[in-house]
């Protein structure tokens, strides 16, 4: 991958938002889903050794917040040895990330895994700490339809729902946004919001409902030709 295959500035920062959504919602695994696409590119172009320093940074970003992510997560498994584990690495991954580097609380963040490295009980003592973006809680209703369709996928890998089934939820809601149309993105922000199984199960039945409508529509188009 070159340079020019990165992720743009768009996808990064629906992505950031969409896995700070998660995180914040206590989706401690389900938020590396939407970070990791973008790591993962990142790392790809800026393993040649010609990429820009915002890249560079940016890919340090998100593996330090992907570590931190699955930090909590293992520690609230009482994984305890995996949770100390990635508290120092991401610490390592962060060090050399500006403090406050898109909006992000990064020495903040820095400190509460250097904190959860010393002492990874600490999580059944306390709340989770927060990630901001710009000083503010990234609630669902926040998240632009992109980063909505990312977290809503995240969230269905994490709770062995259809992924694929989501994902097309996301294509039909961008398609109709074109037109002024909202049926699939209200579905999927409820999907995102829902704070427990029972409500998303509810939101999931309508939202794949109405896709398998829109798929049927599809394949009997493609019938024509």
């Amino acid at each position: 991958m070159t340079t020019s295959d990165a992720p743009d500035e768009a996808a990064r920062v629906a992505a950031l938002r969409a896995g700070l959504a998660l995180y914040t919602a206590g989706e401690f695994h389900a938020a590396h889903d939407p970070w990791e696409g973008v790591w993962l590119g990142l790392t790809e172009a800026t393993a040649a050794g010609d990429a820009p320093d915002s890249a560079v940074r940016d890919e340090a970003l998100f593996h330090g917040l992907i570590q931190f992510a699955a930090a909590q997560h293992h520690a609230r498994t009482r994984n305890w040895p995996g949770a100390v584990g990635l508290a120092e690495s991401g610490r390592g991954y962060l060090a050399d990330v500006p403090d406050d580097y898109r909006g992000i609380d990064v020495a903040g963040a820095r400190e509460a895994l250097a904190r959860l490295q010393a002492d990874p009980e600490r999580v059944e003592r306390e709340p989770a700490p927060s990630l901001r973006h710009g000083g503010e809680r990234v609630a669902p209703e926040s998240l632009s339809l992109d980063a909505a369709g990312q977290a809503a996928e995240a969230l269905a890998e994490e709770h062995d729902l259809d992924a694929d089934a989501v994902a097309d939820a996301a294509r039909f809601a961008r398609e109709e946004e074109a037109v002024g149309r909202s049926r699939f993105a209200a579905l999927l922000f409820d999907f995102v919001r829902a704070e427990d199984a029972g409500p998303r199960g509810i939101v999931y039945d309508r939202l794949t409902g109405l896709v398998e409508r829109e798929r049927r529509k599809e394949r009997d188009v493609e019938g024509l030709f």
